[in-house]
């Protein structure tokens, strides 16, 4: 990992020279290690990905290896994932590694992906977010989070209810 050297001064005295990482920051945090792109030249965690990144990551494809990489991390099988994405189960297993889903499919492993990414950030645990993911939850009616994520409306409200989370507003 490239390092930066900085050095401090302390009345027009140079005291230390430091080594520090760039980006520490993208090897602690959990969210930071799921499914990162490369973009604009960084690795950034796709709840942190401005519009105009993520229509750039469209325009590539998302392929199945990417699917196989988020299915593996959010503990999801194919016929999860098929529920969750509005698609049947042969779509998802139809295709070759490399090989891109249609930009409708992709669009929509994207917006799951960003999801569980924001998820992951608040939660600050993968295994803990992956099982609320599965528990009833009030503010949806008795309703768990997954059930309803398989439209951009379901996901919207669960982002929502994650972001009150991460306020510490009871929901």
């Amino acid at each position: 990992m490239k390092k930066v050297s900085k050095k401090y001064v302390i009345q027009d005295k140079v005291q230390n020279v430091v080594s520090e990482p760039i980006a520490p920051l993208y090897l602690t945090n959990p969210a930071y290690n799921f499914w990162n792109s490369i973009v604009s030249g960084i690795a950034t965690p796709i709840n942190k990905m401005t519009s105009f990144e993520k229509m750039t990551l469209l325009d590539k494809g998302i392929n199945k290896n990417d699917l196989e990489q988020f299915k593996l991390k959010a503990q999801l099988d194919y016929d999860k994932l098929a529920q969750a994405l509005a698609v049947t189960r042969a779509t998802l297993i139809s295709k070759k590694k490399n090989e891109a889903y249609s930009d409708s499919v992709s669009e929509k492993i994207l917006a799951l992906t960003d999801l569980y990414s924001y998820g992951y950030e608040v939660f600050e645990d993968v295994t803990n977010f992956n099982s609320w993911m599965f528990v009833s939850n009030k503010a949806l009616a008795g309703k768990t989070p997954f059930d309803i994520i398989d439209n951009q409306f379901g996901r919207e409200e669960v982002k929502n209810i994650i972001g009150r989370i991460e306020y510490g507003i009871y929901s």
